[in-house]
């Protein structure tokens, strides 16, 4: 059985990347193919696999990849895929767009549809400047049409959360199974000594809404530190005397900030959200606003915090409850709850659903066998 993965870009390592990664594990002898590719910036996972490129490479994509999205649907569907047997997308730009063979098996790994195009467009459009604005209004449309159609290519979903579930519903009128993406337990520790700082981690999008945190601590007078590649000149210059930008950090730096953080600040609405569950791997608590995949990852009152209005006022609140001791658990608690977001159940989970999927379409035995195709054969 020949496998494909495609990803939508491949340009650093986040949350998509390590779902990749755990797809790399389990199918070990499959092709990636993705729009744009900068190898120095990934794991050794993923650069163990055959990586096949789209033509924006070659016309400035790996630079300016976010800005070609009306040209990705052409870059995605030049793909050639009929070699393969079992194709595995993972979503959260277009990626779910290739051509497959009539027979392959097409399931789909949506960590969100296309959030700019779909909900988030208004915020988007809102951090975005004239030209940008201009061309949201002319492609947006027909995207919105391509990615609807290209919807009923894949023949079975998985939604990385509830609430991806929902969206996928929504915009696609497809059904999904929820299986939450994985985290790696044995990176993160519990640290004997505190910092005084706060802590927001992540790639800095207008979504997320880290103007609210730094709003809040600077009235609050707190320290807060802020990790993340994005962060633009107006955002920083809202920043007081007590928040620092630290910009992309290693690994490394990341284990440690998240184990000696008073606690991760989460403002945004995230379609599920890996750092939170991170952060109580680390032994530290999330204070999180109640709606997204942090609904389904944070424990109110005992790994964290939810508050419920996208403000800084409700911030403030929310931290002033966490030092007054509201929340009651401890980093033993925050460690047992996230146990059961753990890397090898992902994978195995991964595994059983695609298998029966397989053998649902023919295409597999329940044995692991192939089953020969004599679909052509005469009568």
């Amino acid at each position: 059985m020949k496998v494909a993965l495609v990803h939508y870009w491949l340009v650093g390592m986040r949350g998509g990347e390590k779902v990749l990664e755990s797809f790399c594990r389990l199918y070990p002898q499959a092709d990636i193919f993705t729009l744009v590719a900068e190898p120095a910036n990934l794991s050794e996972t993923i650069r163990r696999h055959s990586i096949t490129i789209s033509f924006l490479q070659k016309i400035g994509g790996r630079r300016h990849y976010q800005k070609m999205l009306p040209l990705m649907p052409y870059a995605l569907e030049s793909l050639d895929l009929t070699g393969y047997d079992l194709v595995i997308s993972s979503e959260a730009g277009p990626a779910k767009g290739v051509v497959t063979r009539p027979d392959s098996l097409h399931v789909c790994y949506c960590h969100s549809p296309i959030r700019y195009i779909w909900d988030l467009e208004p915020q988007y459009r809102a951090a975005s400047g004239p030209i940008t604005r201009l061309a949201m209004s002319l492609f947006g449309p027909g995207l919105r049409q391509w990615d609807v159609t290209t919807a009923a290519r894949v023949d079975a979903f998985i939604a990385n959360s509830d609430y991806v579930a929902r969206r996928i519903e929504k915009f696609y009128r497809r059904e999904s199974t929820v299986i939450n993406p994985p985290v790696e337990l044995s990176r993160f520790a519990p640290s004997d000594t505190l910092d005084e700082a706060y802590l927001c981690a992540g790639q800095i999008t207008p979504y997320k809404k880290i103007e609210l945190a730094i709003e809040a601590f600077n009235r609050l007078g707190r320290r807060l530190d802020i990790i993340g590649d994005g962060a633009s000149e107006a955002l920083k210059r809202l920043a007081g005397p007590t928040i620092r930008f630290l910009g992309p950090v290693s690994d490394t730096q990341m284990e440690r900030h998240l184990a000696r953080c008073q606690a991760l600040v989460f403002p945004g609405v995230e379609d599920f959200g890996i750092v939170p569950l991170e952060a109580m791997a680390s032994g530290r608590p999330v204070l999180a606003f109640g709606r997204g995949g942090a609904r389904e990852t944070v424990v109110d009152g005992k790994t964290g915090l939810l508050f419920h209005e996208q403000t800084a006022d409700a911030i403030i609140d929310a931290v002033q409850r966490f030092e007054a001791g509201a929340v009651d658990g401890t980093a033993e608690d925050y460690r047992s709850h996230v146990a059961r977001f753990g890397r090898e159940l992902f994978e195995s989970r991964i595994k059983a659903f695609i298998d029966e999927r397989l053998v649902q379409a023919g295409r597999w035995g329940r044995d692991g066998a192939g089953r020969e195709d004599r679909s052509s054969e005469a009568i």
